[in-house]
């Protein structure tokens, strides 16, 4: 299975970021991938001030990435977006997985919000404006259990544990606008760990560079193999990187390495 991760810079400009994300995915289908993953948020991110107006999971933000993914014949995951939430002040932080007919086939809402405060380097509370999902996720993409989440819930190895043990997945996926203070010590350190213990593909897709206001994003979007090896990562620049899962190696390593079997807690 082919996968491809597609590392944007989104900004204030809507129409500019979707107009690049439609670009990568052709990219990764003339790639010959199967399934593409984007950046969470990957159709704004700036000020708060400007940003669209929160959509249903069949507004335009669907009805965009429900058409590249038909008229490509691509599996998409179309990262995440700003989803009408419970109440007049608060969205939720969604992800959409188009299949290459353009049926949305699932669904999945941010369980674990950012809110952190790191003296003179970041300060920022999603919680004031977005609401938390409540269920965890596996999506069948291509055949292949596949586990999804979102940024911040990288720090939650009890999630992933969920995903590939109750939801039998194979494959684990991280769209991300992982901020370039904590990314440069903990994003692959968590994105492997998260591979080796749970004994899954890691496909992980980011942010990178400067966004509106005062923010900026470490990238290095990668695939990660279930030995904790990783086997495709972007340059730091917009781009799109493939790779292949060899999924009867997920199964070799959980006979030869039965960690998760061996589990008794």
């Amino acid at each position: 299975m082919r996968v491809a991760v597609c590392q944007v810079n989104s900004r204030e400009n809507r129409a500019q970021n979707l107009a690049v994300a439609r670009d990568m995915l052709e990219r990764a289908a003339a790639a010959g991938a199967e399934l593409a993953v984007l950046p969470e948020y990957v159709d704004y991110l700036g000020p708060g001030a400007s940003a669209p107006k929160p959509e249903s999971v069949d507004g335009e933000f669907a009805d965009f990435f429900a058409t590249a993914a038909r008229e490509l014949s691509l599996w998409v995951h179309a990262g995440s977006f700003h989803e009408s939430g419970p109440d007049e002040h608060r969205t939720y932080n969604t992800s959409l997985v188009f299949s290459p007919q353009g049926d949305l086939t699932a669904t999945y809402r941010k369980i674990h919000l950012y809110d952190v405060e790191i003296a003179g380097r970041v300060s920022y509370q999603e919680s004031r404006s977005v609401a938390p999902g409540d269920d965890t996720v596996v999506a069948e993409i291509a055949g292949v259990r596949t586990g999804l989440s979102i940024c911040y819930d990288l720090r939650f190895p009890e999630l992933y544990r969920r995903l590939a043990v109750q939801g039998d997945a194979r494959i684990l996926v991280v769209p991300a606008a992982f901020m370039l203070h904590t990314g440069r010590d903990h994003w692959e350190v968590l994105l492997r760990a998260r591979a080796i213990e749970n004994q899954c593909y890691v496909v992980a897709a980011a942010q990178i560079g400067d966004h509106e206001p005062g923010r900026t994003c470490f990238g290095r979007s990668m695939i990660i193999d279930p030995w904790g090896t990783v086997v495709a990562q972007a340059p730091d620049a917009v781009g799109m990187v493939t790779a292949d899962l060899d999924l009867a190696r997920v199964e070799l390593i959980r006979t030869e390495l039965p960690s998760l079997a061996n589990r008794r807690l």
